[in-house]
């Protein structure tokens, strides 16, 4: 008998000792260790010559060990001394100890040097504290590339309840607009895990450091269209005090150079806590740094639109590109029992295509639009996409405003629409409105063979065709050679003209709001002169008055220092004609070419 309670014995202990060791040592270690997420740091977003938009400095987050409720309250009453926690961490927080939460309990992602040095001073008082290194992100360019690059945040218990974010824990940083939400799933990396050993109580016991440590996986990398030297030109340059838009699209692959928007805000403001008073600063801001002008806002097109008239007007036949309109533009034009004005009050005679493109004249896309008709006009250039977006790789884009048909009219201002509203649509006016990309968009339409790319910006992008016209090759010759005349001698745009470089643009003194300055339009294709161009840069000037005279020299000034670096030719500040003039220098180059040099 005793044998055999011997032998029992020695089989149950040897059951328990080596048999089922791990099983037992599995669970000693879960009694004294916790784990401990380590989150990735976000992957580096930079431009086309490496320079980063976006990257990672030293961070630090603060949480407690879970305990005792009593235990954990005391410390959390004792942190708060020290270390300053929002109402709604501070309510998150409280409501973890209520319900006994096995999980750290994170009490700031962003804590300052100063509070952290103070805690880490009085280690002692707080033995379940543990401070941790984190990554914090980074904005290099500051404003500059606010609108484009977005923020970030952390995650709030929605998106921990959802699939995107499936194992993701509290402190996770997340994406929040702009590229940093768009590419969320390259940039946010897997997180780790280590661990840190506690006695019975919950205290914290040898290294904060921890062991058995799972390493973390970087986020991805992004490489980007976007030139951020090209940014910056156009920040120094852009008209100081009013808002507006510029955007700059490569020829040959669709990719966005510059989506400068303004006012425009710090992003480092949102890479950790937000200071609330900063937020309600931007939020409330009558200037609204917060919105993205270029792919967000909204304006009356304006001249550039006389372009799609013409297009349209080729494409059905209605006009060729040597014909004049039977009644010379004097000024004015008389329809439907009213005088409809040119913005020339002496006006511009007799006119062909070309002229009426480099003069923009009114009076000879009346008359175009009126052979077009309202409804032909309305089906086709909602077909051609401008109610539509453009397909840009950024959250946040708004689709343009064009009546989808006569229902419009009746819709919103309770009556049908007469064939006389089709002048309005002609020249840009009108219940019509466009953001800039969308202006920029079929501007590369134009400059290419009549079709365009979905603008990008993240080289990777998937290509996809975003607008195409349906004319010959020869009729688009015909507008480019409108658009030539814009910046050459007699041209709307002529002292915005170039030395090296020959730009093909449309002016744009669109009205806004009744009482306020029209806004400043000029949209162009610029390359070297007699080559094709490189280059497509819309400006929008908010309530910036002439085209001519406030856009038209701020598109000139930004191609000519893209394309100087592209070709190699030293970079200059006298760029324009108009201040080759000012400066005294020679003007041979802008003659035209039949007049001595």
């Amino acid at each position: 008998m005793v044998a055999s309670l011997l032998g029992l014995l020695v089989v149950v202990f040897f059951r328990a000792q080596v048999y089922r060791a791990s099983d037992w040592g599995l669970q000693a270690d879960s009694n004294r260790l916790r784990p401990l997420t380590l989150p990735p740091p976000r992957g580096t977003i930079r431009d086309r010559t490496g320079r980063p938009l976006a990257d990672n400095t030293t961070g630090y987050s603060v949480s407690i060990l879970s305990a005792s409720p009593d235990s954990m309250m005391s410390s959390l009453n004792r942190v708060r001394e020290h270390l300053e926690i929002g109402d709604s961490r501070l309510a998150s927080a409280l409501q973890q100890i209520e319900d006994r939460s096995p999980r750290p309990i994170l009490l700031s992602v962003d804590a300052s040097f100063d509070a952290v040095a103070a805690l880490e001073e009085r280690g002692s008082a707080f033995p379940r504290l543990l401070i941790e290194t984190r990554p914090k992100r980074r904005y290099p360019a500051g404003e500059v590339g606010a609108h484009i690059v977005g923020s970030v945040g952390e995650i709030n218990q929605q998106e921990l309840d959802s699939e995107q974010f499936e194992g993701a824990q509290p402190g996770l940083i997340v994406g929040r607009s702009g590229i940093e939400w768009q590419y969320e799933s390259i940039l946010r990396g897997q997180p780790g895990v280590r661990y840190v050993e506690v006695d019975a109580s919950g205290r914290i016991v040898g290294s904060h450091r921890g062991f058995r440590r799972v390493e973390e996986q970087p986020g991805g990398d992004l490489d980007l269209h976007l030139d951020l030297d090209l940014m910056e030109w156009i920040h120094h340059i852009f008209p100081e005090g009013l808002g507006g838009a510029v955007v700059a699209l490569d020829v040959e692959t669709g990719g966005i150079l510059a989506l400068y928007a303004t006012p425009s805000y710090d992003p480092n403001v949102f890479a950790g806590v937000v200071d609330q008073e900063e937020w309600r600063r931007l939020s409330q801001d009558p200037a609204s740094p917060l919105f993205n002008r270029a792919i967000t806002a909204k304006y009356p097109p304006g001249s550039p639109m006389k372009l799609v008239t013409a297009l349209i007007g080729l494409e059905t036949g209605v006009i060729s590109p040597t014909d004049r309109m039977p009644v010379a533009c004097g000024g004015s034009y008389y329809y439907g029992g009213r005088l409809w004005r040119c913005w020339e009050e002496e006006g511009h005679g007799s006119l062909d295509l070309t002229g009426a493109i480099k003069n923009s004249c009114n009076v000879y896309f009346y008359q175009v639009a009126l052979r077009i008709g309202l409804l032909r006009m309305l089906e086709r250039v909602n077909q051609m996409g401008f109610g539509g977006t453009c397909g840009v790789d950024l959250p946040g884009e708004t689709a343009g405003t064009y009546p989808e048909g006569p229902e419009y009219w009746v819709r919103r201002y309770g009556y049908r629409p007469r064939e006389g509203e089709v002048l309005n649509l002609a020249i840009g006016q009108g219940p019509i409105a466009q953001t800039p990309l969308m202006v920029a968009q079929y501007f590369l339409a134009i400059a290419r063979d009549g079709s365009a790319p979905s603008p990008a910006i993240y080289r990777d992008a998937p290509t996809t065709e975003g607008f195409r016209f349906e004319v010959s090759q020869e009729n688009l010759e015909v507008i480019r050679e409108g658009l030539r005349g814009v910046t050459e001698a007699g041209g709307t745009a002529y002292l915005s003209s170039l030395e090296h470089f020959e730009v093909l643009g449309k002016t744009g003194t669109a009205q806004s709001v009744e009482g306020s300055p029209n806004h400043s339009w000029f949209a162009a294709s610029v390359g070297p002169r007699g080559g094709a161009p490189e280059i497509v840069i819309v400006a929008l000037v908010q309530f910036g008055g002439s085209g001519s005279q406030v856009a038209a020299p701020l598109v000139s000034k930004t191609a000519d220092f893209y394309l100087r670096g592209q070709h190699g030719i030293p970079r200059d500040t006298i760029q324009t004609l108009r201040e080759y003039f000012q400066a005294g220098r020679n003007t041979a180059w802008a003659l035209p070419a039949n007049e001595e040099r």
